[in-house]
């Protein structure tokens, strides 16, 4: 574990201290209420947006990579695909999305989160489709709710967390089936292998859970696999 700086120890001192009946039930109704009202917000502007694919990926990626330029051509091909594009509204791959989008003239969403660090909204995202959240996990349902298939790009801790909620979902069957797509076959093979050795062999999870995803390296790829999806079924992306 990292040294704690002051404002961190603070930060653990406060969240252990003895804290009477009446001053939680305070503090727990109110955020209840900003909880209900982040999920409404998100509820009435996402409703409209039409077919839309969601594109995972860390805000630290340059501009000048070439994960960046990949996402970015992934969304411009997804909109003349005729779906929108959703991402987390910060910089990096989700810029890249949110640009890609842009440019190619369809509809561009994120979703921001408040982080005391790394995270602000990028500058093509639609006025009307930028919405900010405090709560991650109210982020995360607007995230799979709005969308119709999933583009994981190269990323951190929050990618995988996104990766795998989008999959754990499926696999429990809360959600339909949707296309789920990582993209950088050297960038993701060592945890695919890691969940063939490990998590396999220990029969933690089943070998067709592996088949709940793609892995492709280029732009056509990725974009063929949500298009091939929907035809596949004969069914037109909508809600």
């Amino acid at each position: 574990m990292h040294n704690l700086n002051e404002k961190e120890e603070e930060q653990i001192k406060d969240a252990l201290s003895p804290k009477d009946w009446q001053e939680i039930k305070i503090h727990d109704s109110w955020q209840i209420f900003k909880v209900m009202s982040e999920f409404v917000d998100g509820f009435e502007k996402l409703t409209k947006i039409g077919p839309c694919v969601t594109i995972f990926g860390s805000a630290r990626t340059p501009s000048t990579h070439k994960y960046y330029e990949l996402a970015q051509d992934i969304a411009y091909k997804l909109v003349k695909k005729g779906f929108g594009v959703i991402t987390g509204g910060g910089p990096g791959i989700m810029e890249a999305g949110n640009k890609g989008a842009h440019i190619a003239q369809g509809k561009s969403v994120g979703l921001n989160i408040e982080l005391p660090f790394e995270q602000k909204a990028n500058e093509f995202i639609d006025n009307d489709k930028n919405l900010s959240f405090d709560y991650f996990f109210v982020r995360k349902v607007m995230f799979v709710k709005y969308a119709q298939g999933f583009i994981v790009m190269p990323g951190g801790f929050g990618t995988l967390d996104e990766f795998f909620e989008a999959i754990t979902l499926i696999q429990t069957r809360k959600n339909v089936n949707f296309p789920v797509v990582l993209v950088g076959k050297e960038y993701w093979k060592g945890l695919l292998d890691w969940m063939k050795d490990k998590m396999l062999s220990e029969k933690n999870i089943h070998p067709d859970d592996l088949d709940l995803f793609e892995l492709v390296d280029t732009a056509d790829e990725a974009v063929r696999c949500i298009t091939e999806f929907y035809k596949k079924f004969d069914i037109k992306p909508n809600f």
